[in-house]
């Protein structure tokens, strides 16, 4: 049964420290008990328990001196994927190529966060390099789901979703590379936020495919994702991708409205959708009509070239960032290698996962002589195509509404036998990553065969984030 969190939000966190109901310290006391009590889903590699607590006294001690002082986090418990880097503290992708590495600096997005106050918790398990939907592809074995530990919790944030919903801290930080924030925040009845490709900085993410990777958040609540997004986004000089467009007031409640909303029939009546997914789906945008909203199906013919077209580009992409892990700069060397080719050989080969290597592969094929055309520059014009009729979508309309997933949350153990189910199951998460855009994933309801969450997510214009927030905000309380 999915866990009760003791508090929802930051708001409700800052109103038991004035009332002197919680302090700091009593709130990370309360998390780490519950990461003991829930350490069988394998959701945290590293627990961060001594400096947690030290970090806890002290903002007390800052609370109590000069409360004005504190920082808007203060009192906001966060865990960070294994691909986030943080000063002094390992960071593995959840690989053995990467076996005892410390990272020498903090990703922008943690400074941020600790500028404001939050404290680290911990590092939670990932699919290998964000490479994979259920977060099995982990050397440190699968992260099981809250609600069902026969169940995947998602991938590849998919620890990060469960350390979130078995209320071990109040927020996550994740990656999302083609609904790695969002799978696993449907799957485990969490909001699970994608900002726009560049509205927070790369600089100490793991890179898996440049031109996809964004960090994301999951949290209970709308306000707090928002707020999350508010602190992290802005223009960095390590990362020249990251936007300078102004950073909006992300985590302001606004007034209701109504909004139009658009979907793909072809997406809701495709054969792989799972019946009661499609019907809780047609359901909900029916509630929404009856609220206001417009909610309409609109023309959309190259859903079926999305996951060719992703899969082509993130793994053309996975093999050029992947090269630096060669056993020689740092990270895991074979013992037995006798040559700089054995040390390249042995240590790619045993440092690797089965599914890494096989993305690597891939990617050095569609980049070769001679398919380079075939394959990569096509897939190139499908992801044109696809911003192009996005732009005309969104130029009429204020959201795309679709499901997270066409399917239930899967057993442990399933992906491995049947990987182009796994890659189809992005089907409607890859579009955001594909075109730019933010999205936002939180839970509907629950399906009637297994009782677990399925999960719906809006998408908006490049930098809307302020409407998109603002309408999750009104639809999911």
């Amino acid at each position: 049964m999915l866990v009760s969190p003791r508090y929802s939000s930051l708001e409700q966190v800052h109103s038991a420290f004035e009332l002197g109901k919680e302090t700091c310290a009593s709130l990370v006391e309360y998390y780490l008990q519950k990461i003991n009590e829930t350490a069988s889903l394998n959701a945290y590699i590293e627990v961060f328990a001594d400096e947690a607590r030290l970090r806890a006294k002290a903002l007390d001690e800052k609370y109590k001196a000069t409360p004005a002082l504190v920082g808007r986090l203060f009192g906001m418990v966060v865990s960070l994927k294994d691909v986030i880097c943080y000063e002094g503290h390992k960071v593995t992708a959840a690989s053995k190529i990467l076996e005892g590495f410390e990272s020498l600096f903090s990703a922008t997005a943690v400074e941020r966060l600790l500028a404001e106050d939050a404290i680290i918790i911990g590092r939670v398990n990932c699919d290998q390099f964000a490479m994979g939907s259920t977060n099995e592809n982990s050397v440190y074995g699968p992260t099981r789901n809250g609600l069902n530990s026969e169940k995947v919790p998602g991938g590849s944030s998919g620890a990060s979703a469960v350390s979130v919903q078995v209320d071990t801290c109040l927020a996550s930080l994740g990656s999302d590379t083609g609904g790695s924030v969002r799978q696993p925040a449907a799957f485990c009845g969490v909001v699970g936020l994608k900002p726009t490709y560049g509205r927070i900085s790369r600089y100490g993410l793991l890179a898996y495919g440049s031109s996809f990777d964004q960090i994301g958040t999951l949290t209970h609540s709308i306000q707090d994702a928002g707020l999350l997004l508010e602190i992290m986004a802005g223009s960095d000089g390590f990362d020249g991708t990251a936007s300078s467009s102004p950073v909006g007031k992300y985590s302001e409640k606004t007034e209701s409205k109504t909004y139009k909303m658009a979907y793909f029939d072809t997406a809701i009546q495709h054969e792989g959708m799972d019946a009661e997914i499609q019907k809780q789906t047609l359901d909900y945008f029916l509630k929404l009509r009856d609220k206001g909203h417009q909610v309409e199906s609109v023309t959309f013919d190259l859903l079926d070239f999305m996951i060719p077209a992703y899969y082509v580009l993130t793994t053309a992409e996975a093999s050029s960032n992947l090269s630096r892990y060669d056993g020689v700069r740092y990270g895991y060397r074979h013992s037995a290698a006798k040559s700089l080719e054995d040390v390249y050989a042995l240590s790619r080969t045993e440092g690797f996962s089965m599914e890494v290597k096989k993305r690597i592969m891939l990617g050095a094929f569609v980049l070769s002589a001679g398919y380079y055309d075939a394959y990569y520059s096509k897939a190139q014009q499908i992801r044109r195509l696809l911003s192009d009729r996005t732009k005309e979508i969104l130029a009429e309309y204020d959201f795309i509404i679709l499901p997270v997933s066409p399917t239930s949350v899967g057993n442990i153990g399933e992906a491995s036998t049947d990987a182009v189910a796994m890659y189809l199951a992005d089907i409607y998460t890859v579009y955001a990553n594909m075109v730019g855009m933010p999205a936002i994933a939180f839970p509907i309801g629950v399906h009637q065969k297994d009782k677990m969450p399925i999960g719906i997510q809006l998408m908006a214009n490049k930098f809307e984030e302020q409407k998109l927030l603002a309408c999750a905000g009104q639809l999911y309380h």
